[in-house]
Formats: structure tokens, sequence, C-alpha cells
């Protein structure tokens, strides 16, 4: 029974969108270094931050890195390289 005048539960996200970006470009640096020619798509889903970069030129050979990044605590629990 809900009780009215009851904060709803706070989810479990305490990573934001910003911050789950600042430690996907920290690793892709190391990797690529330049990241200008890339387009960043971030999107929470159930698994945690989708972290995609994308190149901007659809004829040019090659891809950016993948990531997924746990919402909760920040760590990287997988990461793919496209190069």
């Amino acid at each position: 029974m809900a009780t009215i005048g009851v904060p709803p539960v706070p989810s479990q996200q305490s990573i934001s969108r910003d911050q789950a970006l600042q430690i996907a470009r920290m690793d892709a640096e190391k990797a690529y270094r330049d990241l200008l020619k890339y387009r960043v798509d971030v999107k929470l889903e159930q698994d945690g931050w989708h972290v995609d970069y994308e190149l901007k030129d659809p004829n040019a050979n090659g891809g950016g890195p993948h990531y997924v990044i746990d919402s909760v605590n920040g760590k990287i629990v997988s990461k793919r390289y496209e190069q």
C-alpha cells in the first residue's frame, strides 16, 4: 500500500552521463589519442551506460571504442576497440 507524501525510492544510478563520458574518454584517449574524428553516443541501458564512438566520416575505414560503464560504481564493465 502506497503512503501519500512519501518520496519515491531513489534509483541505483549514481554515475551521471557526464561522468560516464569522462571515464570512457580518459580510457579512449590512451588508445586513440585524438577523438575529434568521432561522434559520441551515450545512453543508459539496463546493464549500464553505453558510450560509443563512431566515425563521423561514413567512408572512413575502422571505428572507435565502445564501452559499457557500470551506472552505480563507474567501473568499465566492457570495452571493445575497432581500429
